[in-house]
């Protein structure tokens, strides 16, 4: 479970070490991350009635740093410490739509030809000019079959963005009329957010 949660990993030796979460591997101390995140994540929560999350992505991977589960009996679990490809996750595609193309490019692109199952760098350059005009990014069953979630960056103390929230909920509940509504309440709390960082930076 440490290993699951990121606490703790195994060496070649098969002795086990710190892991990322207590290393700080994260850029921003986690910690102070984590602090200054889960109230305004806490206010998201309530306010939608569905889990929410905090993700930091580093190169092609999003690592789950937060979660504010909610009490409905069908519910999206606490993730904290999981680790998936960002270009999935929702928030992780958020973030990645504000980095330069050329970044985003040289992470993805191998240089060989395209294999069975090789991702598409130039649909997903052209997913991510959609995400940064529209300012939000949908996981529609990506990462999980029956999950839906949407995910927005948070300009915090690096630039590009590397941090991201989301509103994950069980596909049978999600209503498109609701996108608007789910949009807002992630930008307001992606601004507190974002005033806090600022204010501890």
């Amino acid at each position: 479970m440490l290993v699951y949660r990121g606490f703790a990993e195994q060496d070649d030796d098969r002795r086990y070490g710190p892991g990322p979460m207590l290393r700080g591997e994260l850029g921003e101390p986690v910690t102070e991350l984590r602090r200054v995140a889960l109230p305004p994540l806490q206010v998201l929560m309530a306010r939608t009635g569905e889990t929410v999350q905090l993700q930091v992505v580093r190169g092609r991977h999003a690592r789950f740093v937060a979660s504010v589960e909610c009490d409905r009996i069908l519910r999206v679990g606490d993730r904290v410490g999981r680790e998936l490809p960002a270009h999935l996750t929702s928030a992780g595609r958020a973030v990645l739509a504000t980095w330069p193309e050329d970044h985003v490019r040289d992470l993805y692109d191998t240089g060989g030809p395209p294999d069975v199952g090789q991702l598409d760098v130039h649909a997903l350059l052209r997913d991510l000019r959609r995400v940064r005009k529209q300012g939000f990014a949908v996981n529609d069953g990506l990462t999980e079959e029956g999950l839906t979630a949407i995910g927005r960056a948070v300009h915090g103390l690096e630039h590009p963005p590397a941090i991201g929230i989301a509103i994950a909920m069980p596909t049978a509940r999600y209503r498109a009329a609701q996108l608007t509504a789910y949009v807002d309440a992630l930008s307001e709390t992606a601004q507190l957010i974002e005033s806090a960082l600022g204010a501890t930076g």
